[in-house]
């Protein structure tokens, strides 16, 4: 996705501590980036990462490789599937994310608002 390296909200080499430290220091709900995912793996190249409610939540943005498309989180039935990440991007400034904690198992929701720059 050769269009995401110009965007203000991509942190190409930003690793996941460095994000969330920014994210913390924003401290604004729906303040969010995209990293580069720590893991080096074709099938989940990118993360968003979002600030909401004073949590930082890391999510895996997964590239489908049968269709060409990107969609967040771990696969599911039914899932919104997306041409770009710029697209995930866009549609949820637009229309809520929902953000699962898996350790308190509790969700909530935001719209990305906030873009976060890594200096």
């Amino acid at each position: 996705d050769a269009a995401i390296h110009s965007k203000a909200w991509y942190a190409a080499t930003c690793d996941r501590r460095t994000a969330e430290d920014a994210l913390y220091r924003s401290n604004k709900d729906g303040s969010f980036l995209i990293r580069k995912s720590s893991g080096q793996d074709s099938r989940q190249p990118y993360t968003l990462v979002v600030f909401y409610n004073r949590r930082v939540y890391n999510i895996p943005i997964r590239f489908i490789e049968s269709t060409r498309q990107y969609a967040l989180g771990r696969e599911k039935s039914g899932e919104e599937r997306f041409d770009s990440v710029a697209e995930i991007v866009e549609n949820h400034q637009h229309t809520s994310l929902v953000l699962i904690d898996s350790q308190n198992n509790t969700k909530d929701s935001t719209k990305l608002k906030h873009i976060v720059r890594v200096s």
